[in-house]
Order: structure tokens, then C-alpha cells, then sequence
């Protein structure tokens, strides 16, 4: 194999997984999360944007759990909230979010919980749990 065809075949193989993991992910728009908490899920919201590497830190992590436990999936409505696009929304300014790579689970007009920049697999685990927890209750 000559050093062109190993590159490009390196790239690809790089490049193939991205798509994938933006298909798992729902960006929020205004009102989204407000209508899924009226209609009695839990909402798992992550204030994200795509140049941090805290942000993508939590995102390996998150994504690694939900693969680890479909049950996340089934019970949970996860919804990527664009940093850049949101910080200023209605939605940042109720809940009191400081800043991107912050996580919040509420169900309801209730906070479940939060981490604000943890990057700890053991910490979101524990959030992704209490929010599973409150999903069956």
C-alpha cells in the first residue's frame, strides 16, 4: 500500500464515525425542552458548544454511558443546547446556566441535578442515574 492510499483510507476511517454521533444528538430550538417537560419527560440538557474541549470531554463520556445503557435512551430525552446560539435564551437565563459545558436533568419545574464543567465519567454516570431514577418514579 503506498503512502497516498494508507492516508486516505486513515482519513475515512476518521471521518465516518462524526456522522453518527450527530445523528444521536438533538439540538435544541426554543420551546423543545419547555414541550417535553410539560409533556412529563425528563430532560436531560447539555449546554454545549462545538470548540470546547470540556464540551467534548462530557460528550465522550455521555455517549460512551448511552451505548453502555440503552435504558437512557428509552427513559430520558437528551437535547444539545448550541452555546453559541442559546446562551442569551429564555431557557439559560430561567435555569441560571453560567456557562457551556453545563449539564442539567429536570423533570418537571424540577432540577435533578447539575455538573457545570465535570468531566468525571463516575459524576455523569451518577447524574445520567438520578436521572433514569426520576424517570421511573
Amino acid at each position: 500500500m503506498n503512502r497516498r492510499a494508507f492516508l486516505g483510507t486513515s482519513c475515512a476511517a476518521l471521518i465516518l464515525p462524526l456522522p453518527a454521533l450527530a445523528a444521536d444528538r438533538v439540538f435544541y430550538t426554543p420551546g423543545l425542552a419547555e414541550k417535553a417537560l410539560d409533556a412529563g419527560k425528563v430532560v436531560f440538557l447539555d449546554f454545549w458548544t462545538n470548540w470546547c474541549s470540556t464540551c467534548a470531554a462530557q460528550d465522550r463520556v455521555i455517549t460512551d454511558l448511552r451505548r453502555a445503557n440503552p435504558g437512557y435512551d428509552k427513559m430520558i430525552t437528551f437535547i444539545t443546547v448550541d452555546w453559541d446560539q442559546h446562551a442569551d435564551s429564555d431557557l439559560a437565563r430561567n435555569l441560571g446556566i453560567p456557562r457551556r459545558s453545563t449539564l442539567v436533568v429536570l423533570k418537571g419545574d424540577q432540577e435533578i441535578g447539575r455538573i457545570v464543567a465535570g468531566t468525571s465519567k463516575a459524576d455523569i454516570k451518577a447524574l445520567m442515574d438520578a436521572a433514569l431514577a426520576a424517570a421511573q418514579a
